[in-house]
């Protein structure tokens, strides 16, 4: 260095810029799948898999619901329809035809179980899905991975969960797709293709399950968060309103078209079914009244899984405070608030929607605790946060092996297995019986051989009257009678049920005497 230089006055170097400061308001940061991510969501979704499929031919016991729509995906899969007996609009039938394109996993790995029991088999990759997709989720809101993971076995490991989601339902395929469209919302890239794959995913979910509608604004919610600047948010939200008409719209485009948008005089109507779920179907009673129908469903629930349901709660009031978990808190918030209002109906079914959003925001609420509470400098923070999850592992691991164990163990579909075997086998002239039975059996008559015609269910018998006039010799044209639970339930309003049930000597019966399957021969020379 010369004389000269050393003269030479120095520049400063520049100062580092101070980091900045994030704002209390500032949009979480969304975390983009790893390797590390699939392989962790991964294994855990195959664990809860094997036992979702372990023993779910046995438990729990089949239910006419599932028999009808099993029933309905064999009607679209056949070319008969969209449903095997006039399809009135009651729900929209997009659930069903999936089932129906589904139907080859259970035709391929249980032929000769009950119909409804094997057709269980074709919800495991929709609850793969769903599961994956909370795991997602968590990730997209910011979520470490430990609580995306806990988030993903709360959804899947609590018996509640492992007892609804086996069952063919409706409602699990419309949550799948709003959380699917939750996920799309959430999105790190920010695409407007995204956006309006968004909307096109929940139009599909109300057009599995109408009532998934109500958690729509949670994906609104969380879009407006994720579009980080202002000027972004219309071309979203025009993106996802563009999805969700293009592929809402065909629903009552196909009713039009059939002439059956609006009520008329000797045909359904899709806006006379809207009329008939909003404004004219009686209600189960108050929620808060265990002596009504509400009140013994949610009792059922918390019988099956309290934790779940009242952390759930608990989380919830707490994550509409945070702003990350806001989207889906308000989910949460929106279908407990549904379940709970007084005089609406409530269906057995309807948790199947609400228990994925519990699992996020519980996950999310205690990862926030946690971090807040992890240990610094402070010994006392680890002391109460051990303490806390040692708490909570004692109160929750035990419930929910008894829970878990009734699932994995228990064969409840014994006396309807046995019942479908009989009539396969022991009935003569297939072809040619008329039979009247539950929508459980409906179909394994059907794959026996008996003609669909003349395999009816019994709600049909005296409310369809499509269905009565096959029969012009009433009650006397029907050659058996197989009395279940379902069936025996209430007759008050079903003569034709009634008056079968009174002329008819049983030839097998199969399960408890306190509740069994009873195969009876009509006895067509009584008066």
């Amino acid at each position: 260095m010369t004389t000269i230089d050393l003269l030479k006055p120095r520049t400063p170097a520049p100062a580092e810029a101070p980091a900045p400061v994030p704002s209390k308001r500032a949009a979480f940061t969304p975390q983009r799948a790893t390797r590390t991510d699939r392989y962790l969501a991964g294994g855990l979704a195959a664990v809860v898999l094997v036992l979702l499929a372990w023993n779910i031919t046995g438990f729990p016991m089949a239910s006419d619901d599932e028999g009808t729509y099993l029933a309905q995906a064999w009607a679209v899969q056949h070319g008969r329809g969209l449903a095997h007996y006039t399809y009135w609009y009651d729900h929209p039938p997009l659930a069903w035809v999936q089932l129906a394109g589904l139907s080859w996993i259970p035709a391929l790995l249980a032929p000769k179980l009950l119909a409804v029991a094997g057709g269980r088999l074709a919800m495991l990759p929709i609850e793969a899905a769903a599961l994956l997709l909370v795991y997602v989720i968590c990730r997209r809101l910011g979520f470490t991975r430990w609580a995306s993971a806990l988030a993903l076995l709360a959804f899947g490991l609590s018996p509640l969960s492992l007892t609804m989601n086996r069952q063919i339902y409706l409602d699990s395929f419309a949550v799948t797709w709003m959380l699917g469209a939750l996920a799309l919302a959430l999105s790190p890239r920010k695409h407007l293709w995204h956006y309006a794959a968004a909307g096109a995913a929940a139009a599909v979910s109300v057009l599995s399950k109408e009532t998934m509608v109500i958690t729509m604004p949670a994906v609104l919610v969380a879009m407006w968060q994720n579009a980080a600047r202002s000027s972004t948010r219309p071309w979203a939200f025009g993106a996802f309103t563009s999805g969700l008409v293009l592929v809402g719209v065909f629903y009552p485009l196909y009713a039009m078209l059939r002439g059956e948008l609006f009520p008329g005089e000797g045909h359904v109507s899709l806006i006379g079914a809207w009329q008939f779920q909003l404004l004219n179907r009686s209600g189960s009673g108050s929620a808060f009244d265990s002596s009504s129908g509400s009140g013994a469903l949610i009792g059922s629930w918390l019988y099956y899984d309290a934790v779940i349901l009242l952390a759930g709660l608990a989380a919830t009031a707490v994550a509409l405070f945070v702003r990350r978990l806001r989207s889906p808190a308000l989910a949460a918030l929106i279908l407990a608030v549904v379940a709970l209002r007084p005089g609406g109906y409530l269906p057995a079914m309807y948790v199947v929607q609400i228990l994925p959003f519990f699992a996020i925001v519980i996950a999310g609420v205690v990862e926030t605790g946690v971090l807040k509470l992890r240990p610094r400098e402070h010994w006392w923070r680890f002391a109460v946060l051990g303490a806390a999850v040692v708490v909570a592992l004692a109160v929750v691991l035990p419930r929910w092996y008894v829970g878990d164990r009734r699932a994995l163990v228990t064969d409840d579909n014994a006396p309807y297995q046995s019942a479908a075997t009989y009539l396969r086998d022991e009935l003569p002239d297939h072809a040619r019986t008329t039979i009247v039975l539950d929508d459980v059996l409906w179909l394994d008559a059907v794959n026996a051989g008996y003609e669909p015609e003349h395999v009816i269910w019994f709600y049909k018998l005296d409310l369809d009257t499509a269905v009565a006039a096959r029969l012009p010799a009433g009650w006397r044209d029907v050659d058996y009678i197989v009395s279940s639970p379902a069936l025996r339930q209430d007759t008050s309003t079903l003569p034709t049920v009634a008056k079968l049930l009174t002329n008819s000597t049983v030839v097998a019966s199969f399960g408890p005497a306190s509740g069994p399957i009873e195969i009876r021969r009509v006895d067509k020379e009584k008066p």
